[in-house]
C-alpha cells in the first residue's frame, strides 16, 4: 500500500489520553486578515463569525477539546478584543487545578519590543510560557481554518516515527497550490523537499496535476524546536522567522521530519477531506453558502464531533404573519436564537442571532449577522451584512455590482456585496428616495 493510504494509526481518544496528556497547542491568531476586509475591519480574522452562531476560531478549538488536548495557548496580535472576549465567555470551561486551560496570549515583548515578525517568531517570543509548560510535544496550528481534525492521531503518529516534526498534508490542485507550502515526500513519508509558495509547484509522482500541501498544522518535539528557534532568532534580518520559509527546508538533512497524511473526522466518507482556508470574502462567502445545502458538506450535526461556541440565552427564532406577500417564511436557510422573521422571506441565506427581517422585505443568497435590522420592503441579494446594521426600508442591496460599487460599498470578484459593521445606510436610502 502507497504511503499515502498507510500513514497515521488508528486512534481511539480515549486511549490516546495518556500519550497527549503532555502535549501543549499553540493556536496561531494574530493575523491581520486584510484579503477578509471589511469583515476584519475590527476584529481578527479568527473572530470572524461563521455559520450564524460560530467564530472561525471555534472549529479549531473544537478540535483540540476533541482530541483530547486540554493545555492550549492563543496567541493573538491585530484587533484582538473580540476574539479575547469571545474565548472568555464561551472556552473557559476549562480545570486549572487540573492544569487544564485555554490562555489567551497578547505580544508581551518579552524577547523583543517588536510586533510578531513571522510564525516562528510568534513561537519563540513566547518561548518562556511554553518552557513553564514543559510539554514533551508541541502542536502549532492556525487559528483560521475550517475542518474537523484528530489531532491526537497525528501525535501518535509523530510518536511512531520518533519525528523531530510531523507536518500535516492534504493534496490541492497544483496550480493552487502557489499559496502554500509545498513538499516531496519519500515512500516511507519523510519529507524529501519543502518549498514555501512555489511559483511553479510540483505535482505528486502519481497525481502530477495535484501538489502534496502543507496544511500549517506542525507537532514538533519540544527540545529540537526550542534549538531551532535560538538558531533562527540570530540570524536577525536573514530570516523571514516562519516555519514554511525557514524552519522546516532547514531540517530536511539532519532531522526526522515527516508528512502527515490528512484524516476528515467530517464523517463524508464518499467525499473528498473537507479543509478551507477562507481567506478571501469570496472562499468565506461560499463556504458558509454550502452549509445550508440539502446535505452539507461539512457536517454540524454530527453528535460525535460537536463544534463548541459561546451561545447567549437568546429566545427560540419566531416567524409571525401569514397573509398574501406578508409571510414570515425561511426556505433553505438556517436560522439562529433571537431572529424574528416578521412578514419576510429569506431564502439560501443564514441568519445569525438577534436578526430582524420585516414585512415584505426579501433576503436570498446572503448572510446576516448578529443584530441586523431589515427594513420593510428592503430586498437584500448576494450580499454580507455585518453586525448592528440596520438596512432602511425600500432599499435594494446586493445583485447589482456597479450600482453597490458606486454607492461605496465593497463587492468582492464574485459579485458578493459586503456591509461593515455599524454601517449607516441611510444615506443610500435618501438617494433612493430622492
Amino acid at each position: 500500500m502507497p504511503w499515502w493510504g498507510r500513514a497515521g494509526p488508528a486512534c481511539s481518544l480515549g486511549a490516546c489520553w495518556p500519550v497527549i496528556r503532555d502535549v501543549l497547542a499553540i493556536v496561531l491568531a494574530g493575523g491581520r486578515g486584510t484579503r477578509l476586509e471589511p469583515l476584519t475591519r475590527d476584529r481578527a480574522k479568527p473572530a470572524v463569525p461563521f455559520g450564524g452562531i460560530y467564530r472561525i476560531i471555534d472549529f479549531t478549538l473544537s478540535n483540540c477539546i476533541n482530541s483530547d488536548i486540554r493545555k492550549i495557548l492563543v496567541l493573538t496580535q491585530y484587533k484582538a478584543v473580540s476574539l479575547a472576549r469571545h474565548i472568555d465567555q464561551g472556552w473557559k470551561f476549562l480545570c486549572r487545578e487540573l492544569d487544564e486551560y485555554i490562555e489567551v496570549l497578547p505580544p508581551q515583548q518579552r524577547v523583543t519590543d517588536a510586533w510578531y515578525q513571522g510564525t516562528a517568531d510568534a513561537i519563540y517570543q513566547n518561548i518562556y510560557t511554553i518552557e513553564k509548560a514543559a510539554p514533551r510535544d508541541t502542536l502549532i496550528l492556525a487559528g483560521d481554518h475550517i475542518y474537523k481534525m484528530n489531532y491526537a492521531a497525528m501525535i501518535a503518529f509523530h510518536r511512531d516515527m520518533q519525528a523531530d516534526l510531523t507536518v500535516a498534508c492534504l493534496p490541492v490542485p497544483r496550480l493552487e497550490a502557489r499559496g502554500f507550502g509545498v513538499m516531496d515526500v519519500a515512500a516511507d513519508g519523510r519529507i524529501i523537499r519543502f518549498v514555501e509558495k512555489p511559483a511553479d509547484p510540483p505535482g505528486m509522482p502519481d497525481r502530477p496535476d495535484w501538489a502534496l500541501a502543507s496544511m500549517g498544522i506542525y507537532v514538533f518535539k519540544t527540545e529540537t524546536m526550542f534549538e531551532l528557534l535560538f538558531q533562527d532568532a540570530a540570524r536577525k534580518d536573514r530570516s523571514a522567522h516562519d516555519f514554511g520559509r525557514d524552519i522546516i527546508p532547514s531540517m530536511l538533512c539532519d532531522s526526522r521530519v515527516y508528512a502527515y497524511p490528512f484524516r476528515d473526522e467530517n464523517r463524508r466518507h464518499e467525499a473528498p477531506p473537507y479543509w478551507r482556508d477562507v481567506g478571501t470574502i469570496d472562499a468565506y462567502f461560499q463556504t458558509s453558502m454550502d452549509l445550508i445545502a440539502i446535505d452539507p458538506i461539512l457536517n454540524l450535526y454530527d453528535r460525535d464531533w460537536p463544534i463548541h461556541t459561546y451561545q447567549p440565552p437568546w429566545p427560540p427564532p419566531k416567524f409571525v404573519h401569514d397573509a398574501p406577500g406578508r409571510r414570515g417564511l425561511a426556505l433553505n436557510s438556517i436560522v439562529c436564537q433571537g431572529s424574528i422573521l416578521s412578514g419576510g422571506r429569506v431564502s439560501r441565506s443564514i441568519l445569525s442571532p438577534n436578526v430582524r427581517i420585516n414585512s415584505y422585505a426579501v433576503v436570498e443568497d446572503s448572510l446576516l449577522f448578529e443584530g441586523v435590522d431589515i427594513g420593510r420592503g428592503a430586498h437584500i441579494r448576494r450580499a454580507i451584512i455585518d453586525k448592528g446594521v440596520h438596512v432602511p426600508a425600500g432599499l435594494e442591496l446586493g445583485g447589482d455590482p456597479e450600482r453597490d460599487r458606486a454607492r461605496g460599498l465593497t463587492v468582492s470578484e464574485g459579485g458578493v456585496t459586503v456591509v461593515p459593521k455599524g454601517e449607516d445606510l441611510t444615506r443610500l436610502a435618501t438617494a433612493v428616495s430622492g
